[in-house]
């Protein structure tokens, strides 16, 4: 087959820092490259894959502007008009309204949620005249919230398994606990300060600050007090080594969201590394955590300090070999593939 991959833009792919969903494009087109399919990438100028065809709807810079967004929406048109007769399969995680003007052509086409679904935005696409056109959400938690029109099926995200080290050579009663994560209210990074300082645990604090102004002051307020580099450490957004390495030597990593995340895909991260996951059962929460064998679901602040204390009963090794079973690239790839050769 050949697939052509399309992303918003702004990022490149993959990301440089910070991009989840960049991320996650540039590994299927990895995987589908494995696996004898070729490969095109409509992007942001910068991005790279190797074997990849590339073509550019926009300029790098994120966010984006409106002029941004809106002449990447006339270029992917145009390209997509003029090429789609060359595919098999259309991966679209960018913008719905990119598949547009071809909504009705013979070629598969599949529109992937990372984000919130608006059921309005879709509803003129499936309503009227369409075929061979596919949506998927990043958990069953999103779709099912939704309750959307259209022919949906939900694939969760993938991690890289073989990139991430696994340590079991790890005490967890003296390693640190972590949160890895941007630093938003609705992520809990304040809760997660009270859970170890009421545990007596070491807590290392790494992601980006928001430039919001309301984000920003969400910080200053409750969580730079605390900062002592002491038992309460914040050492700013980490590259995939630093990552691999802060995952690998923490106890548990922590994750008292506020909200429905669609996929947190640093939990999977973390049991690519054998480190379990301690979270509040949002959004895709209990879909990704098993009880007692990749971490542990909890409804509150005193459940999540319980737990801490209960971190000894996971087997690391275990861990890791349940998620990579689950969300290992290899895996989902084959999953979008289904859909495409079906």
């Amino acid at each position: 087959m050949r697939i052509l991959l399309i992303a918003d833009p702004g990022i490149q792919v993959p990301p440089k820092g910070y991009g989840g969903i960049e991320r996650i494009i540039a590994d299927l087109a990895v995987e589908y490259q494995k696996k004898g399919h070729e490969v095109d990438l409509l992007a942001s100028k910068g991005s790279h894959i190797n074997g990849c065809k590339l073509f550019f709807h926009s300029n790098h810079g994120y966010p984006p502007s409106k002029r941004t967004v809106l002449f990447a929406i006339l270029r992917t048109w145009l390209f997509l008009i003029k090429n789609y007769k060359n595919y098999d399969g259309i991966h679209n995680f960018g913008r719905l309204l990119y598949l547009l003007p071809i909504k009705n052509k013979y070629v598969k086409k599949l529109q992937c949620y990372q984000r919130e679904i608006s059921p309005k935005n879709m509803s003129y696409i499936v309503k009227s005249r369409h075929q061979n056109f596919y949506f998927s959400g990043c958990s069953k938690n999103l779709v099912e919230r939704a309750k959307p029109l259209g022919n949906w099926s939900f694939i969760h995200n993938c991690v890289v398994f073989k990139n991430y080290n696994l340590n079991t050579n790890l005490n967890s009663d003296f390693a640190p606990l972590v949160f890895l994560g941007r630093l938003d209210k609705i992520k809990g990074v304040h809760i997660a300060i009270e859970v170890s300082k009421k545990s007596n645990r070491e807590l290392i604090i790494a992601g980006n600050i928001s430039n919001i102004p309301e984000e920003i002051e969400y910080f200053e307020r409750e969580i730079k007090p605390h900062i002592d580099n002491h038992q309460i450490k914040y050492i700013g957004e980490v590259n995939d080594v630093q990552k691999n390495e802060l995952l690998g030597n923490s106890a548990a990593l922590l994750m008292p969201i506020q909200w429905n995340e669609p996929f947190g895909i640093v939990m999977v991260e973390s049991m690519a590394c054998g480190t379990p996951v301690i979270a509040f059962p949002k959004g895709s929460v209990p879909e990704v955590v098993i009880e007692g064998i990749t971490g542990f679901i909890v409804p509150n602040i005193d459940e999540m300090i319980r737990a801490v204390d209960r971190l000894s009963i996971i087997n690391r090794r275990d861990c890791r070999n349940y998620a990579m079973e689950q969300f290992d690239a290899p895996v989902i790839s084959d999953k979008y593939l289904n859909i495409f050769s079906n």
